[in-house]
């Protein structure tokens, strides 16, 4: 039973060991070499990365609480290649804060509380998985301390969690009082849809939905994304939003299953919103951390029209959409992280004529720009493709049509930002941004992925084959 235990937490098993090796850093002051503690940083999240690729079996344990299946241990695959990415893309940042040690104990602290969060097989286990990937973010956001704007941001992100954590655990209590217990499978069996259980489903929607930036849920993103430092903006729009994607749907599509009649309109209604609202607010945007905000809530519309297939493919879709929207993200984040650090400038005034001054940051950005706006031939496009196609089986015409008129302005916001690298002229040119080795490594894996992965079926057939419903 012990190797039961320790083979299906392997991933928790191996963050524990990682934290524990800062905390003896930490007491010995090994992290006074920045570049040698960065790579013993670096090393160790790719073995991270490595181990968690290594067969896995599946199975139960902590009678029910605890369960790993294939789909959950490639979707913490996925997330394990995006930490390594994001510290990666951000090392130079890194490496010249104070607490650097406290910076990656936080950040793994909150990949534990996402990945005890994947594999919950019940209520309880998914809520403390919950609170666990989110408080220790509410800390990164107010990483630069003696920033005001980072410190509102903290202080936003730790408000809308407590807010939402307390919709969440109402619906929670209503949901025990309708079934008895909390186990997954429990629920999945003795579910009744009565007037009880859709007002808990409806405030547990509303709290993923916080975490998830689902309008009208939103309010927090932009100014959390704003004022947080890049990598931990970075790190919200991708770790965060996709492991609570990841849990949103296998919730909806097992627990919450026999309610598929009921949800079914709330969430074709908020991805219109989310589409909608999120396109016209990124239109009037000028920073550029708060257009890839509005950006992140457009982009969970689309992932919301799969989910409102409510089928296998809807599945299928949003896992691959997550990956290639993750590669996406990140490149752009890299990029403007490597601008800020070089030259602490944030708003699009300053990327006028970025590609004179800055072929390769230019380039790396415009196409991780045109794969989050689905143009061929990036994966983005073969992502909203599925995303748009699984939603079919749903019926909801309407729904399918507000997404292709999305999908023209969605063009029009990130083109925007395009144009304005390649073709307006700079009224105070940047300058040339420092080159790093490890960013660029990075950013080309990144555009590498965007470029290649809609054109290997196999992944996406592999997804397939592990998905459920």
């Amino acid at each position: 039973m012990s190797i039961q235990y320790l083979s299906l937490l392997r991933y928790e098993w191996i963050i524990t060991l990682i934290v524990l090796l800062l905390i003896i850093f930490k007491l010995n002051d090994l992290d006074q070499k920045s570049r040698t503690f960065m790579g013993i940083m670096q090393t160790l999240l790719l073995l991270n990365f490595l181990a968690g690729l290594l067969p896995l079996e599946q199975g139960t344990i902590f009678s029910g609480f605890f369960r790993t299946t294939a789909l959950i241990s490639w979707e913490k695959n996925i997330l394990n290649l995006g930490l390594l990415l994001i510290s990666l893309t951000s090392g130079k940042w890194v490496a010249a804060q104070a607490n650097k040690v406290e910076f990656y104990i936080l950040l793994l602290a909150s990949m534990l509380g996402v990945f005890t969060m994947l594999s919950s097989g019940h209520i309880l286990t998914l809520y403390l998985g919950l609170e666990m990937s989110t408080i220790p973010l509410a800390a990164l956001a107010n990483f630069n301390r003696s920033m005001k704007n980072s410190s509102e941001a903290g202080l936003k992100l730790i408000l809308s969690s407590a807010f939402s954590t307390g919709i969440m655990l109402f619906g929670i209590s209503l949901l025990y009082g309708a079934t008895g217990n909390l186990g997954f499978d429990w629920i999945i069996s003795h579910l009744q849809v009565n007037a009880l259980t859709l007002l808990a489903f409806t405030f547990i929607l509303a709290g993923f939905a916080f975490k998830m930036s689902i309008v009208p849920f939103h309010l927090w993103t932009a100014d959390v994304y704003e004022g947080s430092p890049v990598p931990i903006t970075n790190y919200l729009s991708v770790i965060s939003k996709g492991s609570v994607i990841f849990v949103f749907i296998s919730i909806l599509y097992t627990v919450f299953g026999s309610m598929k009649e009921a949800w079914l309109f709330a969430v074709s209604l908020l991805s219109m919103l989310s589409m909608t609202i999120g396109n016209f607010f990124a239109m009037r945007q000028m920073n550029i951390k708060r257009l890839l905000a509005f950006s992140s809530i457009t982009q969970v519309g689309f992932v919301l029209v799969a989910v409102a297939g409510a089928s296998k493919a809807g599945m299928t879709a949003a896992v691959y959409f997550v990956l290639i929207y993750m590669l996406s993200n990140i490149a752009a984040f890299g990029v403007v992280g490597a601008i800020a650090d070089s030259k602490g400038k944030e708003d699009l005034k300053y990327y006028k004529g970025l590609y004179k001054s800055n072929p390769f940051y230019a380039l790396i950005l415009a196409l991780s720009l045109f794969s989050l706006a689905g143009i061929p031939p990036t994966a983005g496009f073969f992502g909203k493709l599925f995303l748009l196609t699984s939603g079919i089986g749903s019926r909801i015409y309407l729904l399918l049509a507000v997404a292709a008129i999305n999908l023209v302005f969605s063009l029009y916001n990130y083109l925007r930002v395009i144009r304005i690298m390649f073709m307006d002229e700079a009224e105070e040119p940047m300058g040339v941004v420092e080159k790093n080795r490890i960013l660029s490594i990075a950013l080309i894996i990144c555009i590498a992925g965007i470029l290649v992965i809609g054109f290997i079926s196999p992944i996406y057939e592999f997804f397939d084959s592990i998905s459920i419903f």
